[in-house]
């Protein structure tokens, strides 16, 4: 049967937000401004805390936010459901002195950043997002529409290219933007122009390319989704429209926290493996009046949902999945289990989750990786080993994964948040 209003409905607000979070920087003043849409009071790190049961918050750190609803009867022992997610994405990122160029054209210098499928970026028109800090010390955000193109070296100048394309790093790698002599020419002060500032002003940036195509349903019954970066915004959807619903009196504090860098290892004051959600929930704790027998108490009491994407069996490639269990796109989120905590689902991780996707009346898959073929990981182990909090790492399926453009399931999107609401609520 078609897709449902709802789901349609759904994935439309995804492809919204997805349009205003073309970086980590966007993704987490996207968040911010949904909820404080909301009703949430947004709080600056420098600054007190005033926290009132039944009081709803959300405070943003560079490119992560953390957001949270405080019972009204929240006490020094309350434990937390914590769902987890990461804002940034493969991309190209740009190099100091971007303005590159040779033989007419001008370039973008860039770097890669994380592990993005290289060939998916080729033929595709591309936006620069994320923020610019200006000499006051001041920062704003930048986000131009198409920009710049990777073109793709034509069939008849290689003939074999269908056979091993692979793009050198350093020099297949720049983008075009324009036509001139690079020496005339500034790509900042494009970026500037977006931001209504001075292109002089900048002192430092933080760029990256995304996909200046907006996500799409389409397929037989509206059942695909197509969209850049629901690596990982497809989760950061998911626990925002859930945390919007989230009840105030519930025997935990519902909190969502959105991670940047996770691509790259999460080892940041931003990421993961930092402190920033060690802090909030330490500070949440201290307002609630904990001393440290009961902060500790109440991380034991406490639950991580880690939501991020993991793999549909592929039907071109069955070969790389493992041949029993085996994940497709529209028949429920999974969850992701491997035996060297490359995930941190254990036994009661997954009592649990399935416990709560029942509640949540949605049905769950599982995912394990081919032995032969090893499975990257998430904030998940990181976020279990720094705070001790019982950690189950979940998601969606998709194809495509790190590709500039990837495919889901429009059910399993919906899917994913139902699951998300009953953690937060149950």
């Amino acid at each position: 049967m078609p897709a449902s209003a709802a789901v349609r409905a759904h994935a439309d607000d995804l492809a919204d937000f997805v349009a205003a979070s073309p970086s980590s920087f966007h993704a987490a003043a996207e968040v911010a401004r949904r909820l404080e849409d909301a009703g949430f009071t947004s709080l600056a790190e420098e600054e007190g805390w005033p926290l009132v049961p039944g009081g709803r918050y959300v405070v943003v750190r560079d490119g992560a936010v953390i957001a949270w609803v405080l019972p009204r009867g929240a006490g020094a022992r309350t434990g937390i459901h914590v769902f987890g997610a990461h804002s940034d994405s493969p991309a190209l990122k740009l190099k100091p002195k971007p303005t590159t160029g040779r033989l007419g054209w001008l370039q973008a210098g860039v770097e890669i950043f994380g592990g993005p499928l290289l060939n998916s970026w080729l033929d595709r028109e591309l936006r620069l997002a994320g923020r610019l800090v200006l000499d006051d010390g001041s920062a704003v955000l930048a986000a131009t529409g198409p920009l710049l193109r990777l073109p793709q070296l034509a069939i008849h100048l290689d003939r074999e290219a269908n056979d091993h394309l692979a793009l050198n790093k350093q020099t297949q790698t720049q983008p075009v933007w324009g036509l001139g002599d690079a020496a005339s020419a500034d790509l900042l002060a494009e970026l500037a122009a977006a931001a209504g500032v001075d292109a002089g002003c900048i002192r430092g940036y933080d760029i990256v390319t995304a996909d200046a195509t907006r996500g799409a349903v389409f397929g037989k019954d509206d059942v695909f989704f197509a969209s850049g970066r629901l690596d990982d915004l497809a989760s950061v959807h998911a626990g925002v429209t859930a945390l919007v619903a989230a009840p105030s009196d519930t025997a935990h504090i519902p909190m969502l926290a959105v991670f940047d860098h996770e691509e790259v290892g999460s080892a940041t004051r931003s990421g993961a493996a930092g402190p920033f959600l060690s802090d909030v929930i330490e500070r949440v704790q201290r307002g609630l009046g904990a001393d440290r027998d009961e902060q500790l108490r109440a991380l034991a009491a406490s639950w991580c949902v880690s939501s991020d994407v993991g793999h549909s069996v592929h039907p071109n490639y069955p070969d790389k999945h493992d041949p029993v269990v085996q994940p497709v796109l529209g028949s429920g989120p999974i969850l992701k289990i491997n035996a060297n905590q490359r995930y941190a689902t254990d036994a009661a991780g997954a009592a649990a989750w399935h416990g709560w996707c029942e509640a949540a009346g949605v049905l769950s898959q599982e995912f394990v990786s081919n032995n032969a073929v090893p499975c990257g990981s998430t904030i998940g182990p990181i976020t279990a080993t720094r705070l001790g909090i019982r950690t189950v790492d979940v998601g969606i399926p998709i194809l495509s994964m790190h590709s500039a453009r990837e495919l889901a399931g429009t059910a399993d999107l919906v899917a994913l948040t139902r699951a998300a609401e009953a953690f937060f609520s149950s």
